[in-house]
């Protein structure tokens, strides 16, 4: 449930039932002239490599699934869509009328940690029911797991000090609040986006811009304006013109109690220490200097010994730092011979060149520690569960005969990645390029 669902206030939900490439229905229109719609499927999502130089993935995007899963409807605007379009036939259209996904999901939990091969997501249910799903799947967890990602690597640099995600004016208005559910399970504090705070209870941040400072005669003035309205302990940005006079000015305004300057531009390294030592100088030593500016993990982790506060971030967390999808495909990987729960499971397996290859059988997933506690290995198996890993197994049950169970709190999420990442070995956190920092073992 989002927050607006609490707060009781009106929220449209869209059917998400477009959000699905022509084939997918084309496919289906064939499988139920072919008798063959009705058989027991199981698809799985994985991805056959990770970013190059990249060490783990995040698993994000899982809640919002579901989401997309219980709206996946057929309404009478979207049929009516699909007969002016001649996309299917009209038994085809009757039996997407009535469509409800009845199967079931098994997945990685949200948060977790995956590597190469590792079955993040498996849907379970007759062909026709299954297959639809597959666009709007990946649509979300290659978006939300490549942000997510991007800021798990942003948070380990950053150290412990507080991010804000601030990439809103840098991607599609809609891509921005799911960006911003993403940064926060991977490790942002609070967002800038007002449709994210709403929609998902993260909390906001935000005082001004540099067009407050030009609206107004002089720097002075803007910084007399917001801090009437919006108190001493205020953000106070400081580099429109000169950064050392602003400082002064601000100190000047406020006293000791300004909350915070933000630094927007220039060598940040040098200024912040120039900043730092001026604000101490001043008698304001309590504060706090937040640096913005096109940062990426690498430029936040080059500020480790600078004395900022926190860090804000756009551009490069919302394109997953220069991997803005993680190449997670959706494939099916077993199907009965015929319709009926009773009708045996056959593997079934994409054979072909340039590495496009795929493991059959439906796969359980665990992870395995050394003597110390330590993650080694992703064992990824379709035969029985060795004993000493029964208690390891990494996925767990999402939708049962249709219901949804897995729904959690984004803290309860962003608290799981943070266990997950702490528990693998310590090169994981290393923001050089290097291979998965654990190996996925078949079994």
């Amino acid at each position: 449930m989002n927050t607006a669902d609490l707060l009781g206030l009106p929220v449209t939900v869209p059917s998400t039932a477009l959000f699905t490439d022509h084939y997918e229905l084309t496919m289906l229109q064939a499988a139920l002239q072919a008798g063959t719609a009705e058989r027991r499927s199981v698809f799985e999502v994985f991805t056959r490599r990770l970013p190059e130089g990249r060490r783990y993935g995040v698993v994000a995007g899982t809640g919002r699934v579901l989401d997309a899963v219980q709206n996946f409807r057929f309404d009478k605007a979207v049929l009516e869509f699909l007969r002016r379009r001649g996309v299917v036939d009209e038994p085809t259209l009757q039996w997407l009328a009535d469509y409800r996904f009845r199967g079931g999901i098994w997945g990685y939990p949200e948060g977790e940690v995956y590597f190469p091969g590792s079955p993040i997501l498996r849907v379970e249910g007759t062909f026709a029911e299954a297959v639809l799903l597959e666009t709007v799947v990946l649509s979300i967890l290659n978006h939300d797991s490549a942000v997510a990602a991007a800021a798990s690597r942003m948070a380990v640099a950053a150290g412990g000090r507080p991010l804000i995600e601030m990439g809103a004016r840098r991607t599609h208005e809609l891509a921005a609040v799911a960006a911003s559910r993403a940064a926060y399970v991977g490790g942002f504090s609070s967002t800038s986006d007002l449709a994210a705070g709403f929609r998902y209870g993260i909390p906001t941040v935000g005082t001004s811009a540099h067009a407050f400072t030009l609206l107004h005669d002089s720097e002075r003035d803007a910084f007399t304006a917001q801090i009437e309205s919006l108190g001493r302990g205020t953000t106070l940005l400081v580099d429109t013109f000169d950064v050392a006079e602003a400082v002064r000015a601000a100190v000047d305004l406020a006293g000791p109690e300004l909350g915070a300057v933000r630094i927007d531009s220039g060598d940040l390294l040098l200024v912040a220490h120039r900043v730092r030592q001026q604000l101490d100088d001043l008698g304001a030593k309590g504060t706090k200097i937040v640096v913005t500016s096109d940062l990426d993990e690498y430029a936040i982790a080059s500020l480790a010994a600078a004395p900022v506060d926190a860090y804000g971030v756009g551009t490069q967390l919302v394109t997953g730092s220069g991997h803005p999808t993680c190449s997670m495909v959706y494939k099916l990987v077993a199907r009965s011979e015929s319709a009926g729960p009773e009708a045996p499971l056959l593997p079934v397996a994409k054979k072909s060149l340039g590495g496009k290859i795929s493991i059959g059988g439906r796969k359980w997933a665990a992870r395995r520690l050394d003597e110390n506690g330590v993650a080694e290995a992703e064992v990824v198996g379709t035969g029985p569960v060795a004993p000493e890993l029964a208690d390891r197994q990494l996925l767990v049950e999402l939708v049962r005969g249709g219901e949804i169970l897995g729904r959690e709190t984004l803290d309860t999420i962003r608290d799981r990645h943070t266990a997950a990442r702490a528990g693998l070995p310590i090169s994981a956190i290393q923001l050089s390029k290097g291979e998965p920092v654990l190996p996925t073992e078949y079994a």
